[in-house]
């Protein structure tokens, strides 16, 4: 599409005008483009009206017919009536606490109705419909609203569904579709896609022969090339940032392995081959002379963290500092923790910025006199200079955005970045989410590592619950009990941190019990955490704090209460706290009625498997890929049409020919349409295409 039409007001598109400029501002149209690009969520069937002697009782049917009566029923709930006559029958037609409705309609107009049929013998001898959606006809504009396949948009206040579709024919049956189709033909041809002017007039008005099923579950022709479009834009954006990086010059680290021999000497286990592997990929790549940009990702507990220090401890034997960055400051500390502990005996320095902590050795960290730091946010500030830095490891990747990886970057000479995520991405995620960088699966679990046991509890099961903790205190373990909130709310049923370590307090008083929440200071969060890994603590009353990055090998049973208002994603990390020592472990998911059908089969799917990318499968199936991550995390340009579970095999094609273009024209020098496209879709985002 070319940027004059994305820039076009839709206020000069006829029917539009000052007024409802407003209206379709609302629902996010500004633009002709935004307008296209406004698809109908659903098509309706008008080809053949169905006679309301026809229509099957709990079949969702489209009648029309002429008013014959109106009523208001006034009890306890307004009810709205309306009878409607087609010659062939009588329908009712029900809306509740919508008196205002009566003001829409007349005795004698013709309307169209569309919803679920039902039939109340008890009140009433005619078929009804309880809150159809419905059009008042009139006869001089049947081209558009009937004796065809029909859109249906999402509007607003103020503006009907058949106004949008007079408008939105208007646009169609303008002269601005004549767009210059941005995709080369070789790639329409090849994968026998429509051009994007027939695209976009079929897919909001399409003809009668075209397959309304296909329409409605977003799979016609016309839907997938929009689909393919939107793709191809991606992988083409993440293919030149993939380039770009192996046409910069990076460093080229020789490490002579000294350091990480010595560290192998020290660890008290032996590294698993799926971690071998993945060092030596990292290792490779760090020999390469442009910069390094791989993913590790691997389930909780597999032993990232000790991946990424052989390769700090490759580039400190180059001369070279290293900085890993964390989302949350518990996180940071419990990085700087593990790796200050066997770095020590090596004789190197490592330092933790955060926002709360005040002693900041920026001199020493300038100076090269510091060979990690760790730290959260902090570490991207201005104030904050590396003499050399030329390793970057990212942990939870997911939580930063792309602006906030390249910031970093810049505090050293085109370093070399590892990304690493505990959270298992399915494979058309990866492409989309992380498509620029290699990556690497960690897939296997240290051999002392116990699998985890999960079982469901209802809210009224108490009893069995507090047998649990009993019986595991006693044997010397210890207990997580996880709340959603920490302190009670008047707009939330939810139980509480706070009272829920009064509650437990109480419970056990010959327990030793502790909270940790996120609004308690850095300190305290550090002595409470301290405690209970050194065993003073025997059951932990805590937030999500614990999500990641804690490792308390005792622990061995983990209590989620109101386990049906946490997702997926969240519970599988929670989960992974546990099971982290030869020791049997079990996770007990309390869960409070009433249950969404989500809800319980979020719940079942976490009974069932541990299986980290088998869950997040059925996350991304779920929850659908707009809310799996969410687009703030990655940076990433909006997906309108594209849908990466349905359409997976569309992306995988799109990136196939988005790589291969870029690698025989990197510049898109051949194609300036595509060029100017590709840039307006990632505009805002990232630069692509840099000037001199």
């Amino acid at each position: 599409m070319n940027r004059d039409l994305s820039e076009f007001q839709i206020q000069y598109i006829k029917g539009v005008g000052p007024q409802r400029v407003k209206l379709l501002n609302r629902i996010g149209i500004k633009t002709v483009k935004d307008a296209l690009y406004y698809l109908p969520y659903r098509y309706e069937d008008r080809r053949i009206i169905k006679k309301i002697a026809d229509i099957q009782h709990n079949n969702v049917e489209t009648i029309s017919g002429t008013i014959i009566k109106i009523d208001l029923i006034k009890k306890k709930i307004k009810i709205f009536e309306l009878y409607v006559n087609d010659g062939s029958g009588i329908l009712k037609a029900k809306w509740f606490n919508q008196p205002f409705m009566i003001k829409n309609f007349k005795i004698g107009q013709k309307v169209l109705l569309h919803g679920a049929v039902k039939r109340n013998f008890y009140y009433s001898y005619y078929p009804e419909m309880d809150n159809p959606e419905y059009e008042i006809v009139s006869e001089d504009d049947q081209t558009i609203h009937i004796d065809r396949i029909v859109p249906i948009y999402r509007v607003t206040s103020g503006l009907s569904v058949r106004q949008m579709r007079t408008i939105m024919y208007n646009l169609i049956n303008s002269n601005s579709l004549n767009i210059v189709d941005p995709i080369p033909r070789y790639i329409l041809k090849k994968y026998n896609l429509p051009e994007i002017s027939e695209t976009f007039s079929k897919i909001h008005f399409p003809d009668n022969m075209t397959n309304i099923y296909e329409l409605n579950n977003g799979v016609s022709p016309y839907h997938k090339r929009l689909s393919f479009d939107e793709f191809f834009m991606l992988e083409l954006g993440l293919a030149i940032l993939k380039k770009d990086d192996k046409k910069e010059k990076g460093i080229k680290f020789n490490p002579n392995g000294e350091l990480t021999q010595r560290l192998l000497k020290l660890l008290p286990f032996k590294l698993t081959k799926a971690q071998e592997k993945v060092i030596n990929e990292i290792l490779y790549d760090m020999r390469q002379p442009y910069p390094m940009n791989r993913l590790i990702q691997g389930d909780v507990g597999c032993g990232k963290t000790i991946v990424a220090i052989f390769a700090m401890l490759s580039a400190i034997e180059c001369g070279y500092q290293s900085a890993l960055m964390a989302p949350t400051e518990i996180l940071a500390e419990q990085h700087y923790l593990t790796i200050y502990k066997l770095i020590e005996e090596l004789g190197l320095n490592i330092c933790i910025l955060t926002g709360s902590k005040k002693d900041r050795p920026l001199d020493k960290i300038s100076s090269g006199e510091i060979h990690i730091v760790v730290g959260t946010h902090a570490l991207i500030q201005e104030d904050v200079k590396f003499k050399k830095l030329g390793l970057i490891v990212i942990d939870e990747q997911h939580r930063f955005g792309v602006m906030q990886r390249a910031l970093l970057r810049r505090k050293g000479a085109n370093p070399d970045v590892i990304v690493m995520t505990a959270t298992p991405i399915p494979r058309t995620m990866s492409l989309t989410v992380y498509g620029d960088l290699d990556y690497s699966i960690i897939n296997e679990l240290p051999p002392n590592r116990s699998p985890v046991t999960t079982l469901l509890f209802k809210s009224t099961q108490k009893e069995d619950v507090y047998e649990f903790i009993k019986r595991e205190v006693k044997k010397g373990r210890q207990v997580y009990i996880v709340y959603p909130v920490i302190e009670e709310s008047e707009k939330t049923d939810l139980k509480s941190a706070i009272i829920g370590k009064e509650a437990f307090t109480k419970i056990f008083p010959e327990f030793r019990v502790g909270l940790l929440h996120g609004r308690m200071k850095t300190r305290e969060r550090e002595e409470v955490m301290n405690s209970f890994k050194n065993g003073t603590i025997d059951i932990l009353v805590c937030t999500t704090v614990i999500e990641v990055g804690v490792d308390v090998p005792n622990a061995t049973l983990m209590i989620i209460i109101h386990a049906e208002r946490f997702g997926l994603a969240q519970l599988h990390q929670l989960r992974g706290r546990i099971g982290r020592s030869s020791y049997k472990s079990h996770c007990i998911l309390i869960a409070y009625e009433p249950l969404s059908e989500e809800a319980k089969s979020r719940l079942n799917i976490m009974v069932k498997t541990s299986d980290g990318f088998k869950i997040a499968e059925e996350d991304l199936r779920i929850r659908g890929p707009g809310e799996f991550f969410g687009t703030r995390q990655s940076g990433m340009p909006d997906l309108k049409v594209a849908n990466i579970i349905r359409d997976s095999d569309i992306l995988i094609n799109a990136r196939k020919e988005a790589f291969n273009l870029i690698e025989r024209d990197a510049e898109l020098k051949e194609f300036p349409t595509l060029k100017e496209a590709v840039e307006v879709f990632w505009r805002g985002k990232i630069e692509l295409f840099k000037t001199a």
